[in-house]
């Protein structure tokens, strides 16, 4: 890839001369679309970022948002999608890593991560290859530097195939007084790296993630993956804290995105400043290196700090302690942002136009199309047995017991329910998390698909008994220069913002990974949200039943005559072939959260889970076990086929396990509909009826369907 002319042109004229050959790799990875959001920026004003508990909204390298005056939170998210194809362990490794990083730039602590991950279809020996060396790359990182994977959601579809995606999100902790961000404050102070040598690694890993994935990518495009090594993160991550805690940092930035390049620029740039570089002072362990390798390598494990000059001294000190790498590299200034190497100036730039200075793309889009409705024959107990045995709704256990979910000895809901817990005991505050999204939902109808996404996290938030407090995106499309990708992708922005919205849920920051095309065609349009909220206590209802109470089902439109059963986006057509519109969706979703995360918390409930992806059927099959079944009719005359009442995933709905039915429906009465299924019981088995069409299988025979994964890997 090389700097587009339009680009050049645009170069020229504002320096009055040619790039030198440095200063274009520098426009070339800055502007591209993985570093300058070209095609998404003029979509992303479609977010409310605000609310009272926002400290730092979108822009920094991760946002904070406050728990009480006194502790906050950092939340962020990243892909790391084109070199998790490439080379899968560690294109996910370093994406672990980068966000972990992110996470320090911001003065916090790392405590948590979530992995949102797509693969092709699960049949594929190479999609089984992916899948098993992406997860064997994050368990390794996270785990070795002692950051708990504590949630997340794995989904297979065929157009994954020749574009995996791996978004990974982490939260961090700090007091409100260790608050660091990326803008430089003055003119003086030094540039400081600490971390590991800057190597080749990673060369061109901007340009590369802003380009199609092409046939040869895994060898062609292996140099311009990094290679991580978590010993040294973990090594930073407590050399990060013991800076912080003596306040020697005025400003920071993770190296990631166009290395030392991009980190420097867009740090004094923020500032309004510019910079003198000195590249030869930066700690090397490659022999030979020249400019522009230097200034845009992305090897891992680095950090830019700004520091006072009469603090640099202990930075080195405490950087040795760790045995970190630490070099002196610059300064800030008020000119502009220079780099030389071997006594010859190699960058003479503007800052702000260097990272700000990217024109946005005015590309053309058309609206997707609108499903017809064709729908399978197929035998009730055949749908059943063959929904709830899917890769997509089966059990994940054998990714999340790779991973160490409890360390750090915070969490408490693990994962496999509705939504991790964690507790913040420095603010005495349970903080559930929630991060995926359902690319079946979204390659159906791309607007009220993402709409779901969006309630669907927040309902497993709510399930946990948590108000949801914020959440970040990752939203990953094709190729944006196709009219049909570029209106996918719009209709995914458009309808996370408006359900964000609707829920009273500001989204604080993200990340835009475009141009997943491969071979193979466009990834459907993925809006990956991460959304965290908080709730008294860190109790919360268990999604398996207890085998004592009423089954009550809130929210479902369809029973109480509102809607149409339909079966859109349902792994029961992804299964048996077929199509049909998206179901609609609550007509007060903020209202349902609010109120289920309200009757979570009860005395007299007994377990939460939400419905959606697989339908009531792969919930109800969720929440049975060995100690206890359930008997559950559906009395739906006219309500539509057994297959939409059992398979259709509508969004917003919850099945709760109560002592007190008639309370819980007390509570929901003019926000959403309930309806009870029936009992709980210690059988062991599902009872499942349907239009007078009963399946009832063993818990221990769904159990062995739900094993798919663990049996093929």
């Amino acid at each position: 890839m090389t700097l587009p002319d339009a680009d050049r042109d645009l170069v020229t004229a504002e320096l009055g001369r040619e790039p030198t050959p440095a200063e274009a790799a520098l426009f070339e990875n800055l502007w591209s679309e993985h570093c300058a959001y070209r095609s998404s920026r003029p979509l992303l004003s479609a977010f409310d970022s605000e609310g009272e508990r926002v400290v730092v909204p979108p822009g920094d390298d991760a946002a904070v948002v406050a728990l009480d005056d006194d502790t906050y939170l950092t939340m962020g998210i990243e892909s790391h999608n084109h070199p998790s194809y490439v080379d899968p362990y560690d294109g996910a490794a370093t994406g672990v890593g980068g966000i972990v990083r992110d996470t320090l730039s911001m003065g916090a602590y790392p405590i948590a991560l979530l992995d949102s991950l797509y693969f092709g279809d699960f049949d594929r020996e190479h999609s089984r290859y992916l899948f098993d060396g992406v997860v064997e790359g994050i368990g390794d990182y996270g785990n070795s530097i002692g950051v708990p994977t504590v949630g997340g959601s794995v989904a297979f579809h065929p157009d994954y195939e020749g574009n995996p995606l791996v978004n990974v999100a982490c939260i961090g902790l700090l007091g409100a007084d260790r608050l660091v961000t990326a803008e430089a404050q003055s003119p003086g102070n030094k540039l400081v790296i600490v971390g590991n040598a800057t190597g080749r690694d990673g060369l061109g890993g901007a340009s590369f993630a802003s380009e199609d994935l092409s046939e040869d990518a895994e060898t062609e495009d292996r140099p311009a993956v990094q290679v991580g090594d978590p010993y040294t993160e973990k090594l930073l991550i407590e050399a990060s804290e013991a800076l912080v805690d003596e306040g020697l940092i005025e400003a920071a930035r993770d190296l990631g995105a166009a290395g030392l390049g991009g980190a420097s620029s867009e740090l004094v740039a923020k500032g309004g400043y510019g910079a003198h570089i000195d590249l030869d002072r930066v700690h090397q362990r490659e022999p030979n290196m020249n400019a522009l390798e230097i200034l845009l390598a992305e090897s891992q494990e680095r950090m830019c700090y700004e520091v006072a000059p009469e603090n640099v001294d202990r930075v080195a000190e405490i950087a040795d302690r760790y045995d970190l790498g630490c070099s002196v590299v610059g300064e800030v200034t008020e000119g502009n942002y220079v780099c030389t190497f071997e006594g010859e100036t190699v960058v003479d730039v503007p800052a702000t136009f260097l990272a700000d200075g990217a024109p946005t793309n005015d590309l053309e889009m058309t609206e997707p199309a609108v499903p017809d409705r064709d729908l399978p024959d197929v035998g009730f107990e055949e749908a059943f047995e063959g929904v709830v045995g899917s890769p997509n709704t089966a059990s994940k256990r054998w990714v999340y017991r790779q991973y160490d979910h409890e360390v750090q000895v915070r969490t408490a809901t693990t994962p496999g329910d509705d939504a991790a817990v964690l507790a913040i005991r420095e603010a005495d505050t349970g903080l559930a998390l929630s991060a995926g999204a359902d690319p079946n939902w979204t390659d159906t109808a791309p607007y009220d698909g993402a709409r779901a996404v969006a309630l669907e996290n927040a309902v497993n938030v709510a399930a946990e008994g948590a108000t949801p407090l914020a959440a970040v995106d990752c939203l990953n499309g094709g190729n944006p220069e196709k009219p049909d990708v570029y209106g996918g992708f719009a209709g995914i922005v458009d309808g996370l913002a408006d359900m964000c919205r609707a829920l009273g849920v500001p989204v604080v920051g993200g990340n835009v990974s475009l141009y997943n095309d491969s071979a193979a065609g466009p990834i459907p349009p993925t809006p990956t949200l991460a959304m965290v909220g908080t709730k008294a206590g860190y109790d919360a209802p268990p999604a398996a039943l207890a085998g004592e109470g009423t089954l009550v089902l809130v929210g479902d439109r369809v029973l109480d005559g509102e809607s149409p059963a339909r079966l859109g986006g349902s792994e029961y057509l992804a299964q048996f072939g077929g199509s049909d519109r998206f179901p609609d969706l609550p007509r007060d979703p903020a209202g349902l959260v609010a109120t289920l995360a309200d009757v979570a918390d009860r005395g007299s409930t007994l377990a939460v889970h939400d419905v959606s992806h697989g339908g009531l059927a792969v919930t109800l099959a969720e929440m049975v076990h060995d100690d206890a079944g359930a008997a559950v009719e559906l009395d739906a005359p006219n309500r539509g086929s057994a297959a939409a009442l059992a398979f259709g995933e509508q969004a917003g709905r919850a099945v709760i396990e109560t002592t007190d039915p008639h309370g819980v429906s007390e509570a929901f009465d003019g926000v959403a509909p309930t309806y009870e299924l029936g009992t709980a019981d210690g059988s062991g088995r599902l009872v499942f009826s349907v239009d007078d069409r009963e399946i009832a299988p063993e818990a221990g025979e769904i159990a062995e369907w739900r094993r798919v994964i663990e049996r093929e890997l």
